[in-house]
Protein backbone atom coordinates (compact mmCIF):
# COMPACT_ATOMS: atom_id res chain seq x y z
CA UNK A 1 0.00 0.00 0.00
CA UNK A 2 1.33 3.50 -0.82
CA UNK A 3 1.56 6.24 1.59
CA UNK A 4 -1.85 7.62 2.03
CA UNK A 5 -2.72 11.73 1.54
CA UNK A 6 -2.62 14.00 4.51
CA UNK A 7 -5.65 14.07 6.63
CA UNK A 8 -6.24 17.72 5.79
CA UNK A 9 -5.93 17.43 1.76
CA UNK A 10 -9.22 18.41 0.42
CA UNK A 11 -11.46 15.69 -1.16
CA UNK A 12 -10.50 14.99 -4.76
CA UNK A 13 -7.27 16.11 -4.31
CA UNK A 14 -5.51 12.83 -2.66
CA UNK A 15 -4.13 11.21 -5.55
CA UNK A 16 -2.73 14.16 -6.97
CA UNK A 17 -0.99 14.86 -3.18
CA UNK A 18 0.65 11.59 -3.22
CA UNK A 19 1.32 11.56 -7.57
CA UNK A 20 2.73 15.14 -7.31
CA UNK A 21 4.93 14.45 -4.12
CA UNK A 22 3.88 17.64 -2.15
CA UNK A 23 1.68 20.31 -2.54
CA UNK A 24 2.58 21.90 -6.03
CA UNK A 25 0.93 20.37 -8.95
CA UNK A 26 3.99 19.24 -11.21
CA UNK A 27 2.11 19.95 -14.56
CA UNK A 28 2.35 23.51 -15.04
CA UNK A 29 -1.33 25.10 -15.30
CA UNK A 30 -2.42 27.56 -18.68
CA UNK A 31 -3.49 31.06 -17.32
CA UNK A 32 -3.56 32.66 -20.62
CA UNK A 33 -4.71 31.93 -24.68
CA UNK A 34 -2.15 33.22 -27.06
CA UNK A 35 -4.01 31.18 -29.94
CA UNK A 36 -7.32 31.28 -31.93
CA UNK A 37 -9.57 34.65 -33.21
CA UNK A 38 -12.83 35.35 -31.68
CA UNK A 39 -15.81 34.74 -30.87
CA UNK A 40 -17.50 37.47 -32.97
CA UNK A 41 -20.74 38.82 -32.87
CA UNK A 42 -22.04 37.24 -35.89
CA UNK A 43 -19.24 34.06 -37.66
CA UNK A 44 -20.80 32.54 -40.93
CA UNK A 45 -19.65 29.41 -42.48
CA UNK A 46 -20.45 29.34 -45.85
CA UNK A 47 -21.23 26.28 -48.05
CA UNK A 48 -20.29 23.51 -45.95
CA UNK A 49 -20.92 19.99 -46.48
CA UNK A 50 -22.48 18.93 -43.03
CA UNK A 51 -21.77 15.95 -40.74
CA UNK A 52 -24.15 16.53 -37.99
CA UNK A 53 -23.09 13.73 -35.67
CA UNK A 54 -26.58 12.28 -35.57
CA UNK A 55 -25.01 9.58 -37.97
CA UNK A 56 -26.73 10.87 -40.71
CA UNK A 57 -25.47 11.62 -43.92
CA UNK A 58 -23.30 14.15 -45.15
CA UNK A 59 -25.64 17.31 -46.50
CA UNK A 60 -25.06 20.58 -48.11
CA UNK A 61 -23.95 22.92 -49.13
CA UNK A 62 -25.37 24.65 -46.34
CA UNK A 63 -24.35 28.18 -44.64
CA UNK A 64 -24.04 27.62 -40.83
CA UNK A 65 -24.31 31.08 -38.46
CA UNK A 66 -23.09 31.37 -35.38
CA UNK A 67 -23.60 34.36 -32.73
CA UNK A 68 -21.93 34.72 -29.51
CA UNK A 69 -20.89 31.50 -29.62
CA UNK A 70 -23.79 29.44 -30.38
CA UNK A 71 -25.25 28.54 -33.75
CA UNK A 72 -28.14 30.30 -34.80
CA UNK A 73 -29.62 29.44 -38.58
CA UNK A 74 -28.52 26.40 -40.93
CA UNK A 75 -29.57 27.24 -44.43
CA UNK A 76 -29.28 24.59 -47.38
CA UNK A 77 -27.79 27.28 -50.00
CA UNK A 78 -29.36 26.59 -53.75
CA UNK A 79 -26.56 26.18 -55.91
CA UNK A 80 -22.38 27.26 -54.50
CA UNK A 81 -21.70 30.29 -53.91
CA UNK A 82 -25.12 31.65 -52.69
CA UNK A 83 -24.95 32.54 -48.99
CA UNK A 84 -27.88 34.25 -46.54
CA UNK A 85 -28.51 37.78 -46.98
CA UNK A 86 -27.57 38.39 -43.17
CA UNK A 87 -24.18 39.88 -43.18
CA UNK A 88 -21.62 38.31 -40.73
CA UNK A 89 -18.14 39.96 -39.04
CA UNK A 90 -15.91 36.82 -39.55
CA UNK A 91 -16.76 34.37 -42.57
CA UNK A 92 -15.29 31.06 -43.55
CA UNK A 93 -15.50 29.36 -47.04
CA UNK A 94 -16.27 26.08 -46.67
CA UNK A 95 -17.19 25.68 -50.37
CA UNK A 96 -15.72 21.84 -51.13
CA UNK A 97 -15.03 21.96 -47.25
CA UNK A 98 -16.59 19.46 -44.52
CA UNK A 99 -17.68 20.39 -41.10
CA UNK A 100 -18.47 18.07 -37.99
CA UNK A 101 -18.80 18.99 -34.52
CA UNK A 102 -16.11 18.80 -32.19
CA UNK A 103 -15.10 15.73 -30.48
CA UNK A 104 -15.39 14.94 -27.63
CA UNK A 105 -12.47 12.40 -25.69
CA UNK A 106 -14.87 10.69 -22.81
CA UNK A 107 -11.43 9.31 -21.35
CA UNK A 108 -8.46 11.78 -20.99
CA UNK A 109 -5.81 13.19 -18.27
CA UNK A 110 -4.69 16.91 -18.82
CA UNK A 111 -1.01 16.42 -18.29
CA UNK A 112 0.38 12.99 -16.17
CA UNK A 113 2.70 13.82 -13.15
CA UNK A 114 3.83 10.21 -13.23
CA UNK A 115 6.33 11.50 -16.35
CA UNK A 116 8.46 13.22 -13.86
CA UNK A 117 10.07 9.92 -13.34
CA UNK A 118 12.01 10.86 -16.25
CA UNK A 119 12.18 14.68 -16.67
CA UNK A 120 10.45 17.91 -17.18
CA UNK A 121 6.97 17.44 -17.22
CA UNK A 122 5.25 18.91 -20.36
CA UNK A 123 3.27 22.14 -19.07
CA UNK A 124 -0.83 21.58 -19.88
CA UNK A 125 -0.58 24.12 -22.88
CA UNK A 126 1.29 20.83 -24.62
CA UNK A 127 -1.53 19.01 -23.82
CA UNK A 128 -4.38 21.70 -24.97
CA UNK A 129 -2.79 22.57 -28.28
CA UNK A 130 -2.30 18.82 -29.15
CA UNK A 131 -6.20 18.07 -28.27
CA UNK A 132 -7.46 21.22 -30.32
CA UNK A 133 -5.53 20.72 -33.25
CA UNK A 134 -6.92 17.30 -33.55
CA UNK A 135 -10.51 18.44 -33.35
CA UNK A 136 -11.02 17.46 -29.48
CA UNK A 137 -13.58 20.40 -28.36
CA UNK A 138 -14.74 18.77 -24.59
CA UNK A 139 -12.39 16.67 -22.33
CA UNK A 140 -13.99 14.19 -19.78
CA UNK A 141 -11.18 14.49 -17.28
CA UNK A 142 -10.92 11.30 -15.49
CA UNK A 143 -9.86 10.97 -12.10
CA UNK A 144 -7.86 14.27 -12.00
CA UNK A 145 -4.86 13.55 -11.33
CA UNK A 146 -3.49 16.93 -10.79
CA UNK A 147 -6.16 17.42 -8.33
CA UNK A 148 -10.03 18.16 -8.39
CA UNK A 149 -9.09 21.73 -7.72
CA UNK A 150 -6.49 22.36 -10.39
CA UNK A 151 -9.07 20.72 -12.79
CA UNK A 152 -11.68 23.27 -11.61
CA UNK A 153 -9.72 26.07 -12.08
CA UNK A 154 -8.74 25.52 -15.58
CA UNK A 155 -12.98 24.19 -16.50
CA UNK A 156 -13.15 27.51 -15.21
CA UNK A 157 -10.47 29.49 -17.46
CA UNK A 158 -11.94 27.47 -20.11
CA UNK A 159 -15.30 28.39 -20.50
CA UNK A 160 -14.27 31.86 -20.21
CA UNK A 161 -11.90 31.36 -23.03
CA UNK A 162 -9.14 33.22 -21.11
CA UNK A 163 -7.30 30.00 -22.28
CA UNK A 164 -6.52 28.05 -25.58
CA UNK A 165 -8.54 24.65 -24.46
CA UNK A 166 -11.02 22.08 -24.88
CA UNK A 167 -13.98 22.24 -22.09
CA UNK A 168 -13.21 20.26 -19.42
CA UNK A 169 -15.06 17.93 -16.94
CA UNK A 170 -13.65 17.21 -13.66
CA UNK A 171 -14.36 13.25 -12.66
CA UNK A 172 -12.73 13.09 -9.19
CA UNK A 173 -10.72 9.71 -8.26
CA UNK A 174 -12.68 7.45 -5.75
CA UNK A 175 -9.74 6.84 -2.89
CA UNK A 176 -11.13 3.38 -1.96
CA UNK A 177 -8.23 0.94 -3.41
CA UNK A 178 -5.44 -0.28 -1.49
CA UNK A 179 -2.55 -0.09 -4.42
CA UNK A 180 -3.37 3.56 -5.01
CA UNK A 181 -4.54 5.90 -2.54
CA UNK A 182 -6.86 4.97 0.19
CA UNK A 183 -8.89 7.05 2.26
CA UNK A 184 -12.40 5.83 2.28
CA UNK A 185 -13.58 2.52 4.67
CA UNK A 186 -16.57 2.58 5.38
CA UNK A 187 -20.32 3.13 3.12
CA UNK A 188 -20.80 6.47 4.65
CA UNK A 189 -17.15 7.40 4.74
CA UNK A 190 -17.95 7.39 1.02
CA UNK A 191 -21.15 9.07 1.04
CA UNK A 192 -19.56 11.62 2.47
CA UNK A 193 -16.81 12.29 0.46
CA UNK A 194 -18.85 12.25 -2.38
CA UNK A 195 -21.22 15.28 -0.74
CA UNK A 196 -17.94 17.24 -0.17
CA UNK A 197 -16.76 16.86 -3.86
CA UNK A 198 -20.20 17.95 -5.01
CA UNK A 199 -19.81 20.91 -3.15
CA UNK A 200 -16.44 21.71 -4.83
CA UNK A 201 -17.97 21.22 -7.78
CA UNK A 202 -16.94 17.66 -9.53
CA UNK A 203 -18.85 16.64 -12.42
CA UNK A 204 -18.39 13.11 -12.11
CA UNK A 205 -16.14 10.13 -9.92
CA UNK A 206 -13.28 8.05 -11.61
CA UNK A 207 -13.68 4.87 -9.53
CA UNK A 208 -10.95 1.85 -9.66
CA UNK A 209 -13.05 -0.24 -7.95
CA UNK A 210 -13.51 -0.50 -3.98
CA UNK A 211 -15.10 -3.30 -1.69
CA UNK A 212 -18.21 -3.78 -2.72
CA UNK A 213 -20.61 -2.41 0.07
CA UNK A 214 -18.81 0.95 -0.19
CA UNK A 215 -18.80 0.92 -4.34
CA UNK A 216 -22.84 -0.05 -4.36
CA UNK A 217 -23.29 3.01 -1.45
CA UNK A 218 -20.92 5.05 -2.94
CA UNK A 219 -22.85 4.76 -6.75
CA UNK A 220 -26.26 5.21 -5.11
CA UNK A 221 -25.28 8.70 -3.74
CA UNK A 222 -23.88 9.81 -7.11
CA UNK A 223 -27.28 8.85 -8.41
CA UNK A 224 -28.95 11.00 -5.19
CA UNK A 225 -26.27 13.90 -5.95
CA UNK A 226 -26.37 13.86 -9.91
CA UNK A 227 -22.56 12.51 -9.97
CA UNK A 228 -21.85 10.65 -13.39
CA UNK A 229 -19.51 8.07 -12.66
CA UNK A 230 -16.42 5.80 -14.63
CA UNK A 231 -14.98 2.84 -13.38
CA UNK A 232 -11.50 1.12 -14.48
CA UNK A 233 -12.45 -2.02 -12.97
CA UNK A 234 -8.74 -2.93 -11.92
CA UNK A 235 -8.03 -6.72 -11.02
CA UNK A 236 -7.48 -6.12 -7.93
CA UNK A 237 -11.23 -5.38 -7.11
CA UNK A 238 -13.05 -7.24 -10.49
CA UNK A 239 -13.35 -10.41 -8.94
CA UNK A 240 -15.78 -8.97 -6.45
CA UNK A 241 -17.56 -6.64 -9.01
CA UNK A 242 -17.67 -6.89 -12.67
CA UNK A 243 -18.43 -4.18 -14.92
CA UNK A 244 -22.69 -6.12 -14.79
CA UNK A 245 -22.61 -5.73 -11.67
CA UNK A 246 -21.55 -2.27 -10.93
CA UNK A 247 -23.85 -1.27 -13.87
CA UNK A 248 -26.70 -2.74 -11.80
CA UNK A 249 -25.56 -0.46 -9.11
CA UNK A 250 -25.47 2.54 -11.43
CA UNK A 251 -22.26 2.49 -12.76
CA UNK A 252 -22.61 5.33 -15.94
CA UNK A 253 -20.14 3.74 -17.82
CA UNK A 254 -17.25 1.06 -18.12
CA UNK A 255 -13.85 2.14 -19.17
CA UNK A 256 -11.39 -0.01 -20.87
CA UNK A 257 -12.49 -3.58 -20.82
CA UNK A 258 -11.44 -4.33 -17.60
CA UNK A 259 -14.59 -6.09 -16.33
CA UNK A 260 -16.32 -7.00 -19.59
CA UNK A 261 -14.56 -10.57 -20.00
CA UNK A 262 -15.04 -10.96 -16.44
CA UNK A 263 -18.72 -10.51 -16.66
CA UNK A 264 -18.80 -13.09 -20.05
CA UNK A 265 -16.65 -15.74 -17.59
CA UNK A 266 -19.12 -18.93 -17.55
CA UNK A 267 -16.85 -21.19 -16.19
CA UNK A 268 -14.30 -19.55 -13.86
CA UNK A 269 -14.54 -16.48 -11.83
CA UNK A 270 -11.05 -15.91 -11.48
CA UNK A 271 -8.78 -15.11 -14.64
CA UNK A 272 -6.22 -18.11 -14.84
CA UNK A 273 -3.37 -16.36 -13.74
CA UNK A 274 0.12 -18.06 -13.99
CA UNK A 275 1.04 -19.21 -10.44
CA UNK A 276 3.97 -17.15 -10.31
CA UNK A 277 1.57 -13.78 -11.26
CA UNK A 278 2.32 -10.35 -9.59
CA UNK A 279 0.32 -7.30 -10.39
CA UNK A 280 2.94 -4.91 -9.27
CA UNK A 281 4.95 -6.02 -12.30
CA UNK A 282 3.99 -4.56 -15.01
CA UNK A 283 4.97 -6.92 -17.50
CA UNK A 284 2.75 -9.82 -15.88
CA UNK A 285 -0.47 -7.19 -15.18
CA UNK A 286 -0.33 -5.60 -18.91
CA UNK A 287 0.49 -9.75 -21.16
CA UNK A 288 -1.75 -11.51 -19.09
CA UNK A 289 -4.22 -9.07 -19.59
CA UNK A 290 -3.85 -10.26 -23.31
CA UNK A 291 -5.79 -13.70 -22.50
CA UNK A 292 -8.66 -12.11 -20.79
CA UNK A 293 -11.59 -12.47 -23.79
CA UNK A 294 -10.18 -15.83 -24.47
CA UNK A 295 -10.81 -17.27 -21.23
CA UNK A 296 -14.74 -15.75 -21.54
CA UNK A 297 -17.95 -16.88 -23.36
CA UNK A 298 -17.32 -16.76 -27.14
CA UNK A 299 -19.57 -14.57 -29.62
CA UNK A 300 -23.08 -15.87 -30.32
CA UNK A 301 -23.34 -18.41 -27.51
CA UNK A 302 -25.93 -18.26 -24.80
CA UNK A 303 -23.99 -16.35 -21.77
CA UNK A 304 -22.58 -14.04 -24.33
CA UNK A 305 -25.98 -13.16 -25.61
CA UNK A 306 -27.50 -12.93 -22.18
CA UNK A 307 -24.75 -10.10 -21.09
CA UNK A 308 -24.98 -8.34 -23.84
CA UNK A 309 -29.27 -8.24 -23.31
CA UNK A 310 -28.47 -7.07 -19.78
CA UNK A 311 -26.12 -4.49 -20.56
CA UNK A 312 -28.53 -3.40 -23.23
CA UNK A 313 -31.80 -3.44 -20.45
CA UNK A 314 -29.69 -1.25 -18.18
CA UNK A 315 -28.91 1.31 -21.10
CA UNK A 316 -24.99 0.99 -19.99
CA UNK A 317 -22.08 2.90 -22.06
CA UNK A 318 -18.69 1.23 -22.70
CA UNK A 319 -16.13 3.78 -23.44
CA UNK A 320 -13.39 1.37 -24.90
CA UNK A 321 -10.33 2.97 -25.10
CA UNK A 322 -8.67 0.67 -27.94
CA UNK A 323 -5.99 2.94 -28.36
CA UNK A 324 -4.13 2.83 -25.45
CA UNK A 325 -3.74 -0.92 -25.79
CA UNK A 326 -2.56 -0.79 -29.24
CA UNK A 327 0.77 -1.47 -28.99
CA UNK A 328 0.73 -4.57 -27.47
CA UNK A 329 -0.70 -5.90 -30.51
CA UNK A 330 1.93 -4.31 -32.17
CA UNK A 331 5.06 -2.33 -30.54
CA UNK A 332 7.14 -1.64 -33.44
CA UNK A 333 4.23 0.08 -35.14
CA UNK A 334 3.58 1.81 -32.29
CA UNK A 335 6.88 2.93 -31.39
CA UNK A 336 7.59 4.17 -34.96
CA UNK A 337 4.74 5.95 -35.36
CA UNK A 338 5.22 9.32 -37.69
CA UNK A 339 4.67 12.04 -34.92
CA UNK A 340 6.84 10.87 -32.41
CA UNK A 341 9.89 12.68 -33.34
CA UNK A 342 8.04 16.52 -33.94
CA UNK A 343 5.77 16.00 -31.25
CA UNK A 344 6.25 13.33 -28.49
CA UNK A 345 7.81 14.99 -25.13
CA UNK A 346 11.16 13.66 -24.05
CA UNK A 347 10.30 13.23 -20.58
CA UNK A 348 7.32 11.00 -21.96
CA UNK A 349 9.31 9.23 -24.67
CA UNK A 350 11.87 8.14 -22.20
CA UNK A 351 8.92 7.25 -19.88
CA UNK A 352 7.45 5.12 -22.04
CA UNK A 353 10.98 3.45 -22.68
CA UNK A 354 11.38 0.07 -20.44
CA UNK A 355 11.67 0.98 -16.67
CA UNK A 356 10.70 -0.37 -13.42
CA UNK A 357 7.77 1.18 -11.58
CA UNK A 358 6.97 3.28 -14.78
CA UNK A 359 2.77 2.95 -15.15
CA UNK A 360 2.46 1.56 -18.85
CA UNK A 361 6.42 1.25 -19.49
CA UNK A 362 6.27 -2.65 -19.45
CA UNK A 363 8.05 -4.04 -22.63
CA UNK A 364 10.41 -6.11 -20.53
CA UNK A 365 10.30 -9.21 -23.05
CA UNK A 366 7.45 -8.11 -25.18
CA UNK A 367 7.14 -10.97 -27.65
CA UNK A 368 5.73 -12.46 -30.54
CA UNK A 369 2.98 -14.74 -28.75
CA UNK A 370 2.21 -11.88 -26.40
CA UNK A 371 0.78 -9.43 -29.56
CA UNK A 372 -0.39 -12.59 -30.70
CA UNK A 373 -2.38 -13.14 -27.52
CA UNK A 374 -3.45 -9.50 -27.90
CA UNK A 375 -4.79 -9.87 -31.41
CA UNK A 376 -7.10 -12.50 -30.27
CA UNK A 377 -8.23 -10.47 -26.97
CA UNK A 378 -8.69 -7.27 -29.68
CA UNK A 379 -10.62 -9.53 -32.19
CA UNK A 380 -13.29 -10.97 -29.01
CA UNK A 381 -13.32 -7.67 -27.62
CA UNK A 382 -14.07 -5.26 -30.82
CA UNK A 383 -17.14 -8.10 -31.54
CA UNK A 384 -18.87 -7.74 -28.17
CA UNK A 385 -18.35 -3.68 -28.39
CA UNK A 386 -19.52 -3.61 -32.26
CA UNK A 387 -22.55 -5.96 -31.47
CA UNK A 388 -23.42 -3.59 -28.71
CA UNK A 389 -23.37 -0.50 -30.54
CA UNK A 390 -25.56 -2.52 -33.37
CA UNK A 391 -28.51 -3.09 -31.03
CA UNK A 392 -28.65 0.57 -29.31
CA UNK A 393 -25.96 0.17 -26.93
CA UNK A 394 -24.06 3.34 -26.64
CA UNK A 395 -19.93 3.15 -27.21
CA UNK A 396 -17.86 6.19 -27.23
CA UNK A 397 -14.64 7.82 -27.92
CA UNK A 398 -11.92 7.97 -25.36
CA UNK A 399 -8.19 8.06 -25.88
CA UNK A 400 -6.69 7.68 -22.21
CA UNK A 401 -3.64 9.18 -23.58
CA UNK A 402 -0.13 9.82 -21.89
CA UNK A 403 1.04 6.53 -21.93
CA UNK A 404 1.97 2.98 -23.52
CA UNK A 405 3.37 4.84 -26.80
CA UNK A 406 -0.01 7.25 -27.46
CA UNK A 407 0.06 10.70 -27.17
CA UNK A 408 -2.78 13.69 -26.99
CA UNK A 409 -4.68 13.97 -30.25
CA UNK A 410 -2.96 11.51 -31.81
CA UNK A 411 -3.92 9.03 -29.85
CA UNK A 412 -7.85 10.03 -30.35
CA UNK A 413 -7.32 10.33 -33.90
CA UNK A 414 -6.45 6.59 -33.93
CA UNK A 415 -9.31 5.17 -31.59
CA UNK A 416 -11.48 6.34 -34.17
CA UNK A 417 -9.49 4.20 -36.56
CA UNK A 418 -9.74 1.03 -34.26
CA UNK A 419 -13.71 1.49 -33.95
CA UNK A 420 -13.49 1.45 -37.73
CA UNK A 421 -11.59 -1.51 -37.87
CA UNK A 422 -14.14 -2.97 -34.99
CA UNK A 423 -16.94 -2.50 -37.57
CA UNK A 424 -18.06 0.95 -36.97
CA UNK A 425 -19.45 2.32 -40.26
CA UNK A 426 -16.86 6.00 -39.78
CA UNK A 427 -20.11 7.78 -39.84
CA UNK A 428 -20.68 5.64 -36.93
CA UNK A 429 -17.34 6.78 -35.43
CA UNK A 430 -17.93 10.14 -35.53
CA UNK A 431 -21.75 9.53 -34.02
CA UNK A 432 -19.15 7.72 -30.72
CA UNK A 433 -16.66 10.72 -30.95
CA UNK A 434 -19.41 13.53 -30.89
CA UNK A 435 -23.25 12.84 -30.18
CA UNK A 436 -22.93 10.33 -28.02
CA UNK A 437 -19.93 11.11 -26.23
CA UNK A 438 -22.19 14.38 -24.97
CA UNK A 439 -24.78 12.29 -24.16
CA UNK A 440 -22.53 10.10 -21.96
CA UNK A 441 -21.57 13.42 -20.12
CA UNK A 442 -24.92 15.32 -20.08
CA UNK A 443 -24.37 18.10 -22.29
CA UNK A 444 -26.35 16.73 -25.41
CA UNK A 445 -27.87 19.60 -25.11
CA UNK A 446 -25.00 22.02 -25.73
CA UNK A 447 -22.63 20.24 -27.76
CA UNK A 448 -22.15 17.11 -29.86
CA UNK A 449 -24.25 17.52 -32.72
CA UNK A 450 -24.65 20.79 -35.38
CA UNK A 451 -28.27 22.26 -35.02
CA UNK A 452 -29.65 25.24 -34.02
CA UNK A 453 -28.87 26.26 -30.16
CA UNK A 454 -26.06 24.59 -30.32
CA UNK A 455 -22.81 25.66 -29.23
CA UNK A 456 -20.50 26.19 -31.71
CA UNK A 457 -17.91 23.91 -31.44
CA UNK A 458 -17.45 22.42 -35.28
CA UNK A 459 -13.96 20.94 -37.14
CA UNK A 460 -13.83 22.69 -40.52
CA UNK A 461 -11.95 19.78 -43.02
CA UNK A 462 -9.78 20.11 -46.14
CA UNK A 463 -10.59 16.42 -47.14
CA UNK A 464 -13.88 14.23 -45.67
CA UNK A 465 -12.98 12.83 -42.99
CA UNK A 466 -15.32 9.51 -43.94
CA UNK A 467 -12.43 8.85 -46.69
CA UNK A 468 -9.82 8.11 -44.01
CA UNK A 469 -9.26 8.92 -40.15
CA UNK A 470 -5.55 9.29 -41.18
CA UNK A 471 -6.32 12.79 -42.99
CA UNK A 472 -7.19 13.96 -38.87
CA UNK A 473 -3.55 13.81 -37.94
CA UNK A 474 -1.51 16.53 -37.62
CA UNK A 475 0.76 14.94 -39.43
CA UNK A 476 -1.27 14.40 -42.31
CA UNK A 477 -2.21 11.10 -44.91
CA UNK A 478 0.67 10.18 -47.25
CA UNK A 479 -0.36 10.30 -50.56
CA UNK A 480 1.16 10.15 -54.11
CA UNK A 481 0.36 12.78 -56.96
CA UNK A 482 0.78 11.10 -60.33
CA UNK A 483 1.16 15.16 -61.70
CA UNK A 484 4.18 15.95 -59.65
CA UNK A 485 5.49 12.41 -59.26
CA UNK A 486 5.71 13.20 -55.92
CA UNK A 487 4.63 12.29 -52.42
CA UNK A 488 2.36 14.73 -50.73
CA UNK A 489 0.85 14.79 -46.92
CA UNK A 490 -2.71 15.42 -47.31
CA UNK A 491 -4.05 17.05 -43.71
CA UNK A 492 -7.82 17.26 -43.24
CA UNK A 493 -8.60 19.06 -39.84
CA UNK A 494 -8.43 23.09 -41.43
CA UNK A 495 -9.91 24.48 -38.04
CA UNK A 496 -11.51 23.73 -35.24
CA UNK A 497 -13.51 26.05 -33.40
CA UNK A 498 -14.56 26.30 -29.87
CA UNK A 499 -17.77 28.60 -28.60
CA UNK A 500 -17.54 30.43 -31.72
CA UNK A 501 -12.81 31.08 -31.14
CA UNK A 502 -11.27 29.61 -34.48
CA UNK A 503 -8.37 27.89 -33.66
CA UNK A 504 -6.29 26.92 -36.68
CA UNK A 505 -4.70 23.84 -36.33
CA UNK A 506 -0.91 24.46 -37.87
CA UNK A 507 -0.73 27.15 -35.65
CA UNK A 508 -1.21 24.93 -32.92
CA UNK A 509 0.69 21.92 -34.11
CA UNK A 510 3.46 24.58 -34.94
CA UNK A 511 3.69 25.92 -30.81
CA UNK A 512 3.70 21.95 -30.17
CA UNK A 513 6.69 21.38 -31.89
CA UNK A 514 8.55 24.11 -30.32
CA UNK A 515 8.02 23.23 -27.25
CA UNK A 516 9.10 19.79 -27.82
CA UNK A 517 11.85 20.94 -29.87
CA UNK A 518 12.70 22.82 -26.32
CA UNK A 519 11.63 19.93 -24.34
CA UNK A 520 14.78 17.45 -26.26
CA UNK A 521 17.19 20.50 -25.89
CA UNK A 522 16.89 20.99 -21.92
CA UNK A 523 15.93 24.49 -22.48
CA UNK A 524 12.46 25.45 -20.28
CA UNK A 525 10.71 28.31 -21.12
CA UNK A 526 10.24 30.49 -18.15
CA UNK A 527 6.61 30.51 -18.03
CA UNK A 528 6.61 26.62 -17.76
CA UNK A 529 9.10 26.08 -15.17
CA UNK A 530 6.90 24.83 -12.09
CA UNK A 531 9.39 23.90 -8.57
CA UNK A 532 8.53 20.37 -7.71
CA UNK A 533 7.76 20.32 -3.76
CA UNK A 534 9.99 17.92 -1.82
CA UNK A 535 8.84 14.66 -1.08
Amino acid sequence: MVDQAKSDTLPGDELARIRNKGEVPIVAKATSRDRGIGPFKRLALRSATVIDGTGAPPIGPVDILVEDGRIVSLKKVVGYGAGPSEPADHEINCRGKWVTPGFVDCHAHAGVAYHSANGWVPPVDYVYKLWLAHGVTTVREMGSMNGLGWVIDQRQRSQENTIAAPRLLAYAYFPAVNDMVKTIYTPEQGREWLRKVKERGADGIKFFGAPPAIMEAALDECKKLGLRSGCHHAQMAVTRMNALTTAGWGLTSAEHYYGLPEALYEDRVVQNFPLDYNYTDEYFRFSISGQMFGQAAKPGTRKWEETLEKFLEIGFTFVPTFTIYDANRDLMRARQAYWHKDYTWKSMWDYFTPQRGGHGSYWYRWSTQNEIEWKENYRLWMAFINEYKNRGGRVCAGSDSGFIYQIFGFGYIRELELLQEAGFHPLEAIRAATSQGAALCGIQDEVGTIDVGMRADLLVHEHNPLTDFKLLYGTGAMRFNDATNAVEWHHGLKYTIKDGIIYDTEELLADVRELVKASWESDVPEKYATKIAAE
